[in-house]
């Protein structure tokens, strides 16, 4: 009887420990489930938060300057707003004889006097990478009351859709006048926001007091 009895208790602990040993092994698989499941996650969040990042547009600021006013503004907007720089370059540049508006003779009197004299060829209008930019500066100094001519072909060469524009000017006296409307009649796409014009010894406060208040 005795015999009896502890094969039947041996046999119960046998099944009790298959019972355990099922337990545990259901126990650990659903932890492995749950921890692949939240690998998953994490690497799902992490591919998300790199494509939010890759998406996201840059700034470029675009300046043609005379005299280097426009330059330094440039500049100073670049800094302030980590931004890539693309200057306008005439092919035929501009000499100071050539800038010089009091001499009736100076080219940019005749071509001021002469519209058609105002197509000016650039070095280059194309930007690398054009699509990955969503805010484009660009900055110009005031002939006449509007925006200097080499700038004109830029604008009409490139395709603003889906970018938000935002034109500046240096001038002694002049002010922005329409000259950021008449870009933007020749660009035909972008959304344009009002622009804003600059003394030619415009600080570096002045531009980062402005960018603070665009909100970009």
């Amino acid at each position: 009887m005795k015999k009896i009895i502890s094969v039947l208790m041996a046999v119960m602990l046998i099944f009790a420990l298959a019972a355990c040993s099922n337990n545990l092994q259901e126990e650990n698989e659903n932890q492995n489930v749950s921890t692949s499941a939240q690998q998953v996650s994490d690497t799902s969040a992490e591919s998300d938060n790199q494509n939010d990042t890759a998406n996201k547009g840059k700034t470029l600021v675009v300046y043609f300057s005379a005299s280097g006013n426009t330059e330094n503004a440039a500049n100073y907007i670049a800094k302030a707003t980590n931004a890539d720089v693309f200057e306008l370059e005439p092919k035929d540049a501009y000499t100071d004889d050539d800038l010089n508006w009091r001499d009736e003779n100076s080219r940019v009197n005749y071509e001021h006097d002469n519209e058609s004299a105002r197509n000016i060829e650039l070095v280059s209008s194309t930007v690398d990478n054009w699509e990955s930019y969503d805010t484009i500066f660009i900055g110009y100094p005031i002939w006449w009351q509007i925006a200097a001519w080499p700038v004109d072909n830029f604008v009409k060469d490139n395709d603003f859709t889906d970018k938000t524009v935002i034109p500046f000017c240096t001038s002694t006296s002049s002010g922005l006048g329409e000259s950021g409307k008449l870009l933007e009649q020749m660009a035909g796409t972008g959304n344009w926001l009002e622009g804003e014009r600059f003394t030619g010894n415009v600080s570096e406060t002045e531009i980062h007091s402005w960018i603070e208040g665009l909100g970009l």
